[in-house]
């Protein structure tokens, strides 16, 4: 194999691989999602209507209330008050179906309403949790859906204030429920059987969410998870994620577990069921129904329990219906021996960098007060961590700028023998003690590190509108600031341009704009330096092609969250430091000093 172009070969591997990374996440993945949605209707359509008893059946043909104060109305309620939840549940089937979290707002404006989790059913998209019992030929029945419980203690739910519902089905089973919830987003569900009859009764306590159709926001993002997530025990802990458009392919799925949970996640918000870690259940997936009346429900069923004449039992379930953040989750982890629940953030394949790269920028922040100085420290960090590798890196570039009249002889001399001319420079190389593969590997390596802080900034609530400093006010969206209109100089919004506003705008999206911002424009700046810095190709072709990626990867990055710009630009100018001290060590021109020296030159001049 002819090893002429080893060097450059490699540089476009790791750009081509780059570039590929860029158009997957924002290209590829979304076309795929919408392809895979497109599956999912017409396998919707397959499924035939009565798959499930009549109680399990959607709802179909009713028009859905849009006033939410109309739905609320439709039953009786409990309202709910918590630090961190408000809402109400609905005395008819005792749903928890009214919930929002009033420590997150929808947008960045501080008087935005607070962010609605789950929605009374009737409404569209309704979205609630809903706890029972199953059983078969019981007379009077269990209760269900549509029993209404009566409210017999308590009139508001609070971390201090549980409250009691009760229902009696007429034949001799009397159930109680008591609900409580903590100060932070756990509801504890006990109920309680009573049989008062002469005969032995049998039935199974269960809890479920369920969802009412998507949203059109959610599960349309191919590097985030969106849909079903549970963790089963069986032998070992397993979590399984399975997106909306998987889940309508497959309607029906069951798992065994001891203990575990299981739930839908969107990207900062879930809603999962909790046994009692020691009960054996199942867990069931669901699909009923088709395109937008489609119904989705995540339901966990304990064994069944026979009560005797003159006996009782009591079931307790939970309801995690919040935020995903680590350290409550972590908690709820602990305290409630839930298997890997801080696996309800999707960190990801890099689980194993995306992780400790949050924990990190994490500790920082506990530090220094703010997100976007934590990620420049832990730019610091992973920069040091890198030292060793990038040095040799960077020494054997500098020899090889050094080495630059050497080797033009040698191209000169055996220009119409490459055979020889490769021999020539490799003998050299090797002379030098150069490397000149070595200038790739730090390159390689910042790749997944790059993809790892990439996405705990898109799915960590903990980086939703954490500000840095100035104008930007959300680490985990794009720089708002915008070239169009001379960074904020000008009054006029890009956005509103006819035809062009979706691509020179602030909220153009997709792999590539033209509205350029001025962390775009800076970090683009700081490529183009570090690549002046690099030995230049020999081949003139290449050259040129390498002069024009930084302007391309300019545009490229533009769309990226605003904390991974920082991270990159920072990254880039701790490098161009560290490759200038080394380039001074051993003698080799820069363009740094070049510039200096002119601008000396100009002076004395003048």
């Amino acid at each position: 194999m002819n090893k002429k172009n080893n060097r450059n070969t490699i540089f476009f591997v790791v750009i081509t691989a780059a570039i590929l990374i860029l158009y997957q996440i924002f290209y590829l993945g979304p076309q795929a999602e919408l392809r895979q949605a497109a599956e999912a209707e017409r396998a919707n359509q397959a499924v035939a209507a009565g798959l499930a008893n009549p109680e399990d059946a959607p709802v179909q043909g009713r028009a859905p209330i849009e006033d939410r104060t109309e739905a609320l109305a439709a039953s009786e309620r409990v309202p709910i008050q918590t630090p961190t939840l408000s809402g109400s549940l609905s005395l008819l089937g005792g749903r928890i179906d009214d919930l929002f979290l009033t420590n997150y707002r929808q947008t960045l404006d501080p008087d935005s309403p607070p962010v609605e989790l789950f929605r009374p059913q009737g409404m569209e998209h309704a979205y609630f949790a809903q706890f029972g019992w199953t059983a078969e030929n019981i007379p009077g029945g269990v209760p269900g859906p549509n029993t209404v419980w009566r409210l017999t203690s308590g009139q508001r739910l609070t971390p201090q204030t549980p409250i009691t519902l009760t229902w009696d089905n007429g034949a001799g089973l009397r159930f109680t429920r008591v609900i409580s919830v903590d100060d932070q987003y756990v509801f504890t569900v006990a109920d309680t059987v009573a049989n008062l009859s002469g005969q032995a009764i049998t039935l199974a306590p269960y809890g479920m969410v369920e969802r009412d159709g998507i949203p059109e926001d959610l599960g349309r993002q191919f590097i985030l998870h969106e849909g079903a997530i549970g963790t089963f025990v069986d032998g070992g802990a397993t979590t399984r994620q399975i997106k909306y458009g998987d889940w309508a392919k497959r309607p029906r799925e069951e798992f065994e577990s001891t203990g575990g949970w299981l739930g839908i996640t969107d990207k900062y918000w879930l809603a999962a069921v909790l046994p009692e870690q020691s009960e054996q259940v199942t867990g069931l997936l669901t699909v009923r129904g088709e395109g937008a009346e489609a119904i989705y429900r995540a339901r966990m069923q304990a064994e069944a329990v026979t009560i005797n004449p003159g006996r009782q039992i009591t079931e307790t379930q939970r309801l995690f219906a919040g935020a995903k953040r680590e350290e409550i989750l972590a908690g709820y982890e602990d305290a409630l021996g839930l298997p890997r629940f801080v696996y309800a953030i999707d960190w990801g394949m890099f689980w194993f960098l995306t992780r400790p790269i949050f924990l990190t920028t994490e500790f920082f922040f506990g530090i220094l007060g703010n997100f976007g100085l934590a990620i420049l420290a832990l730019t610091v960090v992973v920069k040091l961590i890198m030292f060793p590798l990038a040095n040799k890196a960077y020494e054997s570039m500098s020899k090889m700028r050094t080495l630059s009249p050497k080797l033009e002889e040698i191209k000169k001399k055996h220009g119409a023998d490459p055979q020889k001319q490769q021999q020539e420079m490799m003998a050299l190389y090797q002379r030098e003690k150069i490397n000149p593969l070595a200038g790739c590997l730090p390159i390689l390596v910042q790749i997944p590190v790059f993809y790892a802080l990439y996405k705990v900034l898109f799915v960590t609530i903990e980086m939703r509108h954490a500000p840095f400093f100035g104008w930007i006010q959300d680490l985990s969206a794009r720089d708002p600031s915008n070239i169009w209109n001379l960074f904020g100089l000008i009054p006029w919004d890009p956005d509103s341009a006819p035809i062009i506003g979706g691509l020179i705008g602030s909220d153009a999206t997709g792999g590539f704009t033209l509205g350029l911002s001025v962390l775009a424009i800076v970090y683009g700046l700081t490529m183009w330096l570090q690549q002046a810095m690099n030995p230049p190709a020999p081949d003139p072709v290449q050259r040129q092609i390498f002069a024009f990626m930084p302007i391309l990867f300019t545009f490229i990055m533009a769309p990226f969250a605003a904390g991974l710009l920082i991270y990159w630009t920072w990254n880039n100018v701790l490098s161009i430091l560290q490759q200038y001290i080394i380039m001074h060590r051993f003698k080799a021109e820069n363009p740094i000093d070049t510039f200096i020296e002119r601008l000396k030159a100009r002076g004395a001049k003048a």
